[in-house]
């Protein structure tokens, strides 16, 4: 009876649970071809009192998914460098993201193993204001992604980039780690950061200082290991250390001329005077073509079956004229070899011939006994001619 009432307690705990982590429900708006970015605080996810200030040492981790699929959409992403540092959703969304997207997000407490769930529903839509036609890309080698997702990096490297730019709005457009551009992991040093691909947008033109950076004389210094060329004072330093061999401008202010459309017509060919195809084809026997294809190899083959027979059969010598031209003292050895062999196969298959004493067990070479001998085999020389 305990026992039932106790899982019947748990039970209603785990639904309870289950109620609260489905209330946990937050609205976005993320913006196409805008930098999205959703931090994952624990504050969030753990479920303390108020004027309670959440322990730093509780591990937790995050798993998002598109709501009915297993893993994000394809312009989100997530990252968190440790259970103990808060976790990113960020992209941009394009335009066949348009749309209503649900994002579930459940965070994991590694010290209590408890879980808790929370839904972004995420509303993209088309941004307000005029477009940004001009957009520079730039690779910041001083930071990391997590680094510069945050609010007041971002803000900072704006306000450092308007020192470079014709006076103007500038929005972030994307935020990229380094890593998923093809960069490598970087040592554990202290210094090295695998470096963010930050991508800028203005309705401003570009700056006579970052068409210089882009200009090919910039890119040939950069292709023989110098720096490029530089007309202005870099804002971003010290805090911002960009590889201005690394930078992309992209001008979106010209619209590019559309691809002609082909033109499809009835299939059927023009009248080319240079080409007359013949319209009837004339009759043609293939019976000597078969003849001549079929029998030339079997005459060669014939030809070369005599020419073999003609070598291995009508031109032996034979042994009468073999014998006539071997000498005489070759002959009488040879015929002396053979009798001795057949000798002794006749004397082999014999029974009643007595087997040798040499392969008699008991037999001594030394005085023809077949009793072993009775001296001391150490006074018996090892050389029998010295004695």
């Amino acid at each position: 009876m305990a026992a039932a009432l106790i899982w019947i307690l748990l039970l209603v705990g785990l639904l309870a649970r289950q109620g609260d982590t489905e209330a946990q429900q937050t609205t976005l708006q993320p913006l196409v071809g805008r930098v999205f970015v959703h931090t994952l605080d624990r504050e969030t996810f753990l479920h303390l009192p108020e004027h309670v200030d959440v322990p730093s040492t509780v591990p937790i981790t995050y798993h998002a998914h598109l709501q009915g699929y297993p893993d994000l959409p394809r312009w989100l992403r997530y990252t968190q460098r440790s259970p103990h540092q808060p976790g990113f959703l960020y992209g941009t969304p394009t335009p066949e993201d348009r749309g209503r997207q649900v994002i579930e997000v459940t965070a994991y407490n590694r010290d209590s193993f408890d879980t808790t769930r929370q839904r972004l529903v995420l509303l993209i839509e088309d941004p307000e204001g005029p477009l940004l036609p001009y957009q520079a890309e730039f690779l910041v080698c001083s930071h990391d992604v997590e680094e510069v997702l945050p609010s007041t990096p971002a803000s900072r490297f704006l306000t450092s980039l308007g020192g470079l730019w014709e006076p103007g709005e500038l929005q972030l457009l994307n935020i990229t780690s380094a890593l998923d551009r093809g960069g490598r992991v970087p040592l554990p040093i202290e210094g090295r950061k695998e470096g963010v691909y930050i991508k800028v947008g203005s309705a401003s033109p570009f700056s006579t200082c970052l068409k210089m950076v882009a200009s090919p004389d910039s890119h040939a210094r950069c292709a023989q290991g110098q720096p490029p060329l530089l007309s202005c004072y870099d804002t971003l330093a010290p805090y911002f250390r960009v590889d201005w061999c690394n930078v992309t401008l992209v001008d979106k202010s010209v619209p590019e001329p559309a691809d002609e459309m082909p033109t499809l017509g009835d299939g059927i060919l023009e009248i080319d005077p240079f080409f007359c195809p013949p319209t009837e084809a004339t009759a043609r026997d293939f019976l000597t073509d078969a003849l001549v294809t079929l029998l030339v190899p079997l005459l060669v083959a014939l030809l070369l079956t005599l020419l073999l027979a003609y070598i291995m059969c009508c031109r032996r010598e034979g042994q009468l004229k073999r014998d006539l031209a071997t000498s005489d003292i070759q002959m009488v050895h040879h015929c002396t070899i053979r009798g001795n062999t057949e000798e002794l196969r006749q004397m082999a298959s014999s029974r009643e011939v007595p087997r040798p004493l040499s392969t008699l067990p008991m037999f001594n070479v030394r005085t023809g006994e077949r009793l072993p001998p009775r001296v001391d085999s150490a006074q018996v020389p090892l050389i029998l001619d010295q004695h």
